[in-house]
């Protein structure tokens, strides 16, 4: 089966987002333009790294290219609304990619479906016959930095952090490594 890369080169939105409940979310990014969307699953942990990399690597195309990048993204610009849906999961991402275009004044995001096998390099950011399936979007460097910070916010709004261990607190209890397991049982009352 032909390789299909989903090619968004002036998308109307691309968005970090979730479905279900703290403790139980699935990630999504989801890229729209026109009429077309596609939902592609990934892991929290994906969503937090792309964000970190994007704004490092916005920060070194400022200093390199002395391109004119923004340092904040105001609130305004942020898109705080939901996921497009129905969503439907187009792949799972496996490999992401990230670039500049110097042509176009454009961060490149390249996500690749998850494979059995080694990820060649050479089809990130390539249009090879060969290789999983994959969405490109190019986005500016002000929508480059609004998606930083709606991933941000998306990642942090899960369950909130044991102020001992870190681990996230569901709401049935924690037993913190911290503490040996040892939980101090409040309803009883000594005397």
């Amino acid at each position: 089966m032909a390789r299909v890369i989903h090619v968004f080169r002036q998308p109307d939105r691309f968005i970090a987002g979730t479905v279900g409940e703290p403790g139980d979310r699935t990630f999504y990014l989801q890229a729209s333009e026109d009429v077309r969307t596609i939902s592609v699953t990934i892991e929290k942990q994906q969503v937090a790294v792309l964000a970190e990399r994007l704004g490092s690597l916005l920060d070194e195309v400022a200093t390199r290219f002395g391109a004119e990048i923004p340092a904040e993204t105001p609130d305004e610009l942020v898109d705080a609304e939901p996921l497009t849906v129905p969503v439907e999961e187009e792949f799972r991402v496996g490999t992401m990619g990230l670039g500049w275009d110097a042509e176009s004044s454009a961060v490149v995001i390249e996500l690749l479906a998850v494979t059995e096998g080694e990820v060649d390099e050479t089809v990130v950011l390539d249009d090879t016959e060969e290789g999983p399936d994959a969405v490109r979007v190019f986005l500016s460097p002000v929508a480059a930095r609004a998606f930083a910070e709606r991933a941000d916010r998306v990642v942090n709004a899960g369950r909130k952090p044991c102020p001992l261990c870190g681990e996230p607190l569901d709401p049935e209890g924690h037993i913190c490594p911290r503490q040996n397991g040892y939980r101090r049982d409040v309803d009883v009352i000594e005397e």
